[in-house]
C-alpha cells in the first residue's frame, strides 16, 4: 500500500504514545524529534483532563494545540484554553440518574476540577496517578450540574458497559457523544467533542488536507479520528474492531508501537 505524503501526525496518549507506566520512552521521544526534523507537525489528543496532559508538553517540545476531554477542550502548549465545549446543562441530571440506575459509578469533570463520590472507588486512584492530581470528594453531584466538560461512567463488566453506552445513545441521541477510551469506562461529552473534530480543527488551522494527516490510537474513541484522516494506525494492543478501522496496525504500546509506526508508516 502506498502511503500519501503526511504533513501532520495526531496521536492519542494512553495506550498509544505511552506504555502502561505512562512514561514516554526514549524511542518515542526520538520518533517525535525525527518527525520534527522531517517537517511533519506533531499533535496529541486525549480523553484525559487538561491537567493530565501538561507533563508531556516539555519533553515532546509541543508547539501545537493540545486537545483534552476528546476535544472538548483545546489549549495552547502553555495550557491556555482557546476552545471549550460543555454538555448541555439540562442533560446532566437525567444522565447521571441513568448511570446510577444502571448501577455504575460516575465521575464529573467541571472546568479543571474532577468530582467523585467515592475516592476509593474503582479506578479512581489509578486515574489520579495517571493525571497527577486528586479528585474532589462530594456527597452528591447536585452542585456540579452546570458547565460540565465530561462525565465518565465506570464499571468493570463489559456487558454492563455496552448496555449503558447503548442506553446513553438511545435516550440522549445527538445531544451527547459517548465513546470508550478504556474497556471499563464510557466518556460522555458534548456531541461536537470527539477526536474526529480534532482532525478537522487541525486541518483548518494548518491548512493541511485531511488526506495529508495521519492518526494513531488504540481505543474506540480513536476510530472517529481514523475516519477523518488520510492514514490511520491502530496499536497492536487495540481490539480487533479498532484495528479493522485503521489503514495499518503497528506493535503494542508495550513494544514501542508508536515509534515503530512513525518509522514504518510515516517517515518511509
Amino acid at each position: 500500500m502506498t502511503t500519501p505524503t503526511i504533513r501532520l501526525l495526531l496521536s492519542d496518549v494512553d495506550g498509544t504514545l505511552v506504555p502502561s507506566n505512562k512514561v514516554l520512552t526514549e524511542r518515542s521521544l526520538d520518533a517525535v524529534n525525527q518527525l520534527r526534523d522531517a517537517g511533519i507537525i506533531f499533535a496529541i489528543t486525549s480523553s484525559r483532563p487538561p491537567g493530565g496532559l501538561a507533563m508531556y508538553v516539555e519533553p515532546l517540545q509541543l508547539t501545537t494545540p493540545i486537545s483534552a476531554f476528546n476535544g472538548a477542550w483545546v489549549m495552547t502548549p502553555t495550557m491556555e484554553v482557546t476552545d471549550e465545549l460543555t454538555i448541555d446543562d439540562d442533560v446532566i441530571t437525567p444522565l447521571l440518574a441513568m448511570i446510577d440506575e444502571q448501577g455504575l459509578s460516575s465521575w464529573v469533570y467541571q472546568g479543571e476540577q474532577w468530582f467523585v463520590r467515592d475516592v476509593n472507588g474503582a479506578h479512581v486512584q489509578r486515574e489520579a496517578e495517571v493525571v497527577q492530581f486528586q479528585p474532589r470528594l462530594v456527597d452528591t453531584f447536585d452542585g456540579v450540574c452546570t458547565k460540565v466538560s465530561k462525565i465518565v461512567a465506570i464499571d468493570d463488566d463489559p456487558t454492563s458497559m455496552a448496555a449503558a453506552a447503548a442506553m446513553v445513545r438511545d435516550r440522549f441521541g445527538s445531544r451527547v457523544s459517548a465513546t470508550s477510551s478504556q474497556s471499563y469506562c464510557i466518556d460522555i461529552t458534548n456531541p461536537q467533542a470527539n477526536k474526529g473534530v480534532v482532525v478537522t480543527y487541525l486541518s483548518n488551522m494548518y491548512d493541511i488536507a485531511p488526506s495529508e494527516i495521519a492518526t494513531i490510537g488504540d481505543a474506540y474513541n480513536d476510530v472517529l479520528m481514523f475516519a477523518q484522516s488520510g492514514v490511520s494506525i491502530a496499536m497492536g494492543n487495540a481490539v480487533d474492531d479498532v484495528k479493522s478501522s485503521a489503514t495499518y496496525v503497528t506493535t503494542s504500546n508495550e513494544d514501542e508501537g508508536f515509534a515503530n509506526a512513525v518509522r514504518e508508516f510515516i517517515l518511509k
